[in-house]
C-alpha cells in the first residue's frame, strides 16, 4: 500500500508524534492487552469452569471427576495458554521475514477471531476439549504478538523514546489483567452464565486492531535493510517522524545495513555459535527465563487462591484482586514515564529485588498468620509488591532490551529464543505452582525469591545500559566487553609482592613488568575512545571508553602511541613498558 500523507503532523513532544503514538497504542491494545488479558481471565470463573468440567464428565461417562483429576484438567486448560505461546514463538522469525512487523500483526488476529468463537461457542457443545483448545491458539496468537510488538515499536521508535514506547505495551499487559479482573466481579460477567462470554470478548480488541493497524505503514527498517526499499522506507520515516527530511535516519541504517552486507538473516542454531553476541544470547535468557519464574504468573493465575490460602474472607476476594490490578497499572505508568530518565537497568534490578523481598515476605506471613491474625493483610501486601515490582521493570524491558542487543541481522533469532523459554517458564510454573504449592507449603515462594535475586544480581554485573544508544552502539560495547574479558587472563598474573603492608603475599602484576601495579591504576590508564576526547560512561555505570579501546603510554615513555582496535589490550599494553 502507497502511504503518502501530508507532512504537518503536529510533535506532542520532541519526536513523539501522531502516528507514533496510533501505531503504538493499536499494537499495544489488540496484542499486548489480550496477552494479559488471557493471564488472568481464568482466575475469576474457577470454580464455575470446574463444574462445568465435571458435569459434562458426568453426562459423558456417568461419574464425577476425581479431585486430582479435576485439578489436573484445570491445570492444563490454566497452562495451555502458555504451551501455544511456546508454539506461537517458533516461526516469529520466518512470519517477520516474510510479512513484515506489521503485516505479522494484522494477519495473526485471525486466530483471535478462531479461538474466541471456540470458547464462546464450547458449553453450547458441552466441550470441554473447545476451552482448552482456544487456549491454546489464543496462547498462539499471543506468543506472535509477544515478540512482534516490541519488535516493531523499536524499529520505528526515535532511539530517545525506544524506552518509552517499549513500555507502552507493558501498561497493557497489566490493563487486560485488570480487565479480566474488573469482568470477572460477580456485578458483571462473573457468574456461572457468563464465563463463556468473558472468555471470548477477546475478539473485540481483535477486531479493533485488525481493521485499523494495516492502514500504518510497515517498520522502516524491515523495508530499508531487509527489503532493500528506500523510497517506501523514506515515506515509513516520513509517517512517523513528522518530518520531511529523514537522511540522518536513512544514513545511520545505511551505515547497520553496510555492517551487515555480508552477514544473512542468522537462524536460531547460527545465532547460538556466534560467539561474538554469546553475552547478548546468554542475557536474553537469563532476562526471560527470570521474567516468567519470578513467580508472576502464579500469582496472576491463582491469586483467588494464593489471597483464599491467607485467610481472606470469600466475599472480599474478587475485589481484593481488582484493588491489586489497579495498583499494576499504576506501577506500568510509571516504569514507562521513567525508562526515558532512570534506564532500564535501575528498573530491573530495583524491581526484581522488591519481588524477591516481597516473595520471602509472603512465606513469613503464611507461617505466622495462624499465631498472629494481621498476617494476612502482609501476605495481601506482598503480593500487591510483586505485582508492582514487575509492573515496574521486568514487565516489559526484557521484552525492549531483546530489541536493543541485537542488531536487524540477529533480531528475529533472538525473539525466538527469548520468547520460547519464556514461554516455556510460563508454562512450567502454571502447570507446577498448584502441585508445588500442595508439597511445599509457604516455602514454595522462596523458590521465586531466589530466582529474582539472581536474576538481579546478573543485570547489575552483566547487562550495559543502552538508553540513548543506537543499534551499533550497543553492539560495539558487548564487543568491546568481550574484548576485554577474554584478554585480561593474559595481560595480568598473580606474582609474589615481597612485604608491602597486609597485601604481603600476593598481587596482581602486569605480565612482563617487574614492578606491580593496582587494578584500579589499570583500569583507570584506559584512555578515550578513538576520536573522543573525554572519558564517558561504558554502559556499566563505569568512567572509561564503550568502544573500542585507545591505551596511551605512561608520562615517562618517550612518544605517545594513539593506536586503536582490538588487539590494543594484548599489543599496546606490554609495548608500554607500565603505567608510570
Amino acid at each position: 500500500m502507497e502511504h503518502n500523507p501530508p507532512f504537518v503532523y503536529r510533535k506532542i513532544t520532541g519526536h513523539l508524534t501522531f502516528p507514533l503514538i496510533a501505531v503504538t497504542l493499536l499494537s499495544s491494545f489488540g496484542s499486548s492487552m489480550l496477552y494479559g488479558y488471557n493471564l488472568a481471565v481464568v482466575n475469576s470463573p474457577t470454580v464455575h469452569i470446574k463444574a462445568f468440567y465435571n458435569a459434562t464428565w458426568r453426562s459423558r461417562y456417568g461419574e464425577d471427576l476425581s479431585q486430582r483429576s479435576l485439578m489436573l484438567m484445570y491445570s492444563l486448560t490454566v497452562s495451555i495458554f502458555a504451551l501455544g505461546g511456546l508454539v506461537g514463538s517458533f516461526p516469529v522469525g520466518i512470519l517477520v521475514t516474510i510479512f513484515g512487523r506489521n503485516g505479522t500483526l494484522v494477519r495473526s488476529n485471525l486466530l483471535v477471531l478462531l479461538a474466541g468463537t471456540l470458547m464462546g461457542f464450547s458449553r453450547y457443545m458441552e466441550s470441554p476439549e473447545m476451552v482448552i483448545f482456544g487456549r491454546f491458539i489464543i496462547g498462539i496468537h499471543s506468543g506472535i504478538c509477544l515478540s512482534v510488538v516490541p519488535m516493531y515499536l523499536g524499529e520505528i521508535a526515535p532511539k530517545n523514546l525506544r524506552g518509552f514506547l517499549g513500555l507502552v505495551p507493558s501498561i497493557f499487559i497489566c490493563l487486560g489483567v485488570f480487565s479480566a479482573q474488573v469482568l470477572g466481579l460477580p456485578e458483571l460477567l462473573g457468574e456461572d452464565a457468563y464465563w463463556p462470554l468473558i472468555l471470548s470478548v477477546v475478539v473485540i480488541p481483535s477486531l479493533v486492531q485488525f481493521t485499523l493497524l494495516n492502514w500504518f505503514p510497515e517498520s522502516p527498517r524491515y523495508l530499508l535493510i531487509e527489503k532493500n526499499n528506500v523510497e517506501e522506507a523514506t515515506v515509513a520515516l516520513r509517517w512517523f517522524l513528522g518530518k520531511y527530511d529523514v537522511q540522518d535516519v536513512i544514513e545511520e541504517m545505511e551505515e547497520e545495513k553496510r555492517s551487515l552486507a555480508s552477514v544473512e538473516t542468522l537462524s536460531v542454531w547460527q545465532l547460538l555459535r556466534d560467539r561474538s553476541v554469546r553475552w547478548q544470547v546468554l542475557s536474553v535468557v537469563v532476562i526471560n527465563m527470570g521474567m516468567q519464574l519470578s513467580g508472576i504468573d502464579a500469582i496472576w493465575f491463582y491469586t483467588n487462591a494464593i489471597f483464599e490460602n491467607a485467610g481472606i474472607p470469600d466475599p472480599e476476594i474478587p475485589y481484593t484482586t481488582v484493588g491489586t490490578g489497579a495498583i499494576e497499572v499504576i506501577a506500568g505508568l510509571i516504569g514507562c514515564f521513567t525508562i526515558e530518565k532512570l534506564g532500564r537497568r535501575p528498573l530491573v534490578i530495583t524491581g526484581f529485588c522488591f519481588m524477591g523481598i516481597c516473595c520471602a515476605g509472603i512465606t513469613v506471613s503464611l507461617l505466622l498468620q495462624a499465631a498472629v491474625s494481621w498476617m494476612r493483610y502482609v501476605s495481601v501486601a506482598c503480593v500487591i509488591g510483586i505485582i508492582a515490582g514487575f509492573c515496574i521493570g521486568p514487565a516489559g524491558v526484557p521484552f525492549l532490551m531483546t530489541a536493543e542487543l541485537f542488531k536487524q541481522s540477529h533480531r528475529p533469532s533472538a525473539y525466538i529464543v527469548g520468547g520460547s523459554l519464556n514461554w516455556l517458564s510460563n508454562f512450567t510454573v502454571g502447570f507446577v505452582f498448584p502441585f508445588l504449592q500442595m508439597s511445599a507449603g509457604a516455602y514454595c515462594y522462596l523458590v521465586f525469591c531466589g530466582i529474582c535475586l539472581v536474576v538481579a544480581l546478573y543485570v547489575y554485573f552483566i547487562i550495559p545500559e543502552t538508553k540513548n544508544k543506537t543499534f551499533m552502539e550497543i553492539s560495539h560495547m558487548f564487543a568491546s566487553r568481550h574484548s576485554f574479558f577474554s584478554r585480561l587472563p593474559n595481560a595480568v598474573k598473580m606474582v609474589k609482592f615481597n612485604g608491602y603492608g597486609a597485601l604481603e603475599n600476593s598481587s596482581l602484576e602486569y605480565s612482563g613488568k617487574q614492578r606491580p601495579f593496582a587494578v584500579a591504576d589499570f583500569l583507570d590508564r584506559l584512555a578515550v575512545p578513538c576520536g573522543v576526547a573525554s572519558l564517558q560512561d561504558d554502559g556499566w555505570g563505569n568512567r572509561g571508553a564503550t568502544h573500542p579501546f585507545k591505551f596511551l603510554r605512561s608520562p615517562s615513555s618517550q612518544a605517545a602511541d594513539f593506536s586503536c582496535g582490538e588487539t590494543a589490550l594484548a599489543n599496546r599494553i606490554p609495548a608500554a613498558g607500565g603505567f608510570g
